[in-house]
């Protein structure tokens, strides 16, 4: 892993390299995030359409 990321920087350069990186570590994170967002999003419009009533 490291080798390639080596390679990648030497590539790229050294910012592309980082965010590359980044976002490939905390791609799993950010598909939860999003998933929680949804979630709630369901649950703020169940009490929204609750109130209205």
């Amino acid at each position: 892993m490291y080798d390639a990321f080596v390679k990648l920087v030497n590539t790229v350069g050294f910012p592309i390299g980082v965010s590359i990186y980044l976002l490939v570590r905390f791609e799993k994170k950010i598909e939860d995030f999003n998933k929680s967002i949804s979630d709630l999003i369901v649950v703020i419009s169940t009490v929204i359409g609750k109130i209205e009533k």
